[in-house]
């Protein structure tokens, strides 16, 4: 009974451990509201604990499944990373003023890249691309 049990586990540790499981839509939210708090932030350790938040749940997205253009969305991925880092390090030597620009950036990355995973519109479905 005892090797059957083992057997079992054995078995199911992989799907239990599986990306698939990964809800990317509600991580997506979380990283969304660690981005608004962010940009709302007055003081310096407000906005770096908001930072900190959003650049390890952006990291973490990248293990998520994307089943159309992963490449270019694992590079979207790594691109908002760099600006993050790099409003963490303006925010830090500059003052949080410096920061608004790397985090506009990372808005516009996230339009540009969402467009990549929309469902296809009425007429798409219908004529094609």
């Amino acid at each position: 009974m005892k090797v059957f049990l083992c057997l079992v586990a054995l078995f199911c540790a992989p799907s239990i451990f599986a990306s698939d499981d990964f809800d990317l839509e509600a991580h997506m939210k979380n990283m969304g509201l660690a981005y608004k708090h962010s940009v709302e932030a007055t003081q310096l350790p407000e906005f770096n604990t908001a930072i900190d938040e959003f650049i390890t749940l952006v990291k973490r997205s990248k293990s998520a499944t994307f089943h159309k253009q992963a490449e270019q969305s694992l590079q979207g991925l790594d691109k908002v990373i760099a600006k993050a880092e790099l409003a963490k390090k303006l925010a830090n030597e500059k003052g949080l003023t410096a920061a608004k620009g790397p985090l506009k950036a990372i808005d516009g990355l996230r339009k540009q890249y969402h467009k990549l995973h929309e469902p296809p519109g009425f007429w798409e479905l219908l004529f094609g691309k």
